[in-house]
């Protein structure tokens, strides 16, 4: 045991590398994004995660978008525990039936005006657990969806220049 404590004070700390080039374009995607969202809505954005049923490779990315790296928060962005605090509806995995219901009653209780967004491939299709017996297919078959974000999973830039995109050129639908 002290042979090891003495090693790891001698190795060097493992941490990230610094912030570089390519995160100069994460920076300005999220003040885009803070941007447009106090244009659309007055406020910041929130969001409203629901897991419907996927592998959980989606939501490691979407947890990426809170750490220290990418850390959404300063730009006004943030990730909501209520329904009706939201105003964007992520939404991953395909939809079982299990959590058809769930989502369906998490959408109508998220107040005008709101958008929908799928992201991964299970959520626009079913992905690989399409055709199963649990499976009710992708986002579309219970909810309207405004913007689909593709990959498996999305890195956490592409979630935000979809964000941006919904922003920019979606519109939010009223009540059902």
């Amino acid at each position: 045991m002290r042979k090891i404590l003495f090693e790891s004070l001698a190795k060097a700390p493992l941490t990230e590398p610094a912030p570089g080039e390519a995160d100069a374009e994460i920076s300005a995607l999220a003040i885009q994004l803070d941007h447009a969202a106090r244009a659309k809505l007055g406020r910041s954005l929130s969001i409203r995660e629901v897991d419907a049923g996927s592998c959980n490779g989606c939501e490691l990315e979407i947890h990426a978008l809170s750490n220290a790296f990418y850390d959404l928060e300063r730009f006004g962005l943030r990730f909501v525990a209520s329904p009706r605090h939201a105003d964007v509806l992520l939404v991953t995995g395909p939809v079982t039936r299990n959590m058809s219901e769930a989502l369906l009653r998490t959408y109508q209780a998220i107040p005008a005006p709101k958008w929908v967004v799928a992201a991964g491939a299970c959520a626009y299709d079913g992905g690989l657990f399409a055709g199963g017996y649990a499976c009710l297919g992708g986002v579309a078959a219970v909810v309207p969806v405004d913007l689909y974000i593709p990959g498996c999973p999305p890195t956490p830039t592409a979630l935000l220049k979809g964000l941006l995109a919904l922003m920019a050129n979606g519109r939010a639908r009223g009540p059902l």
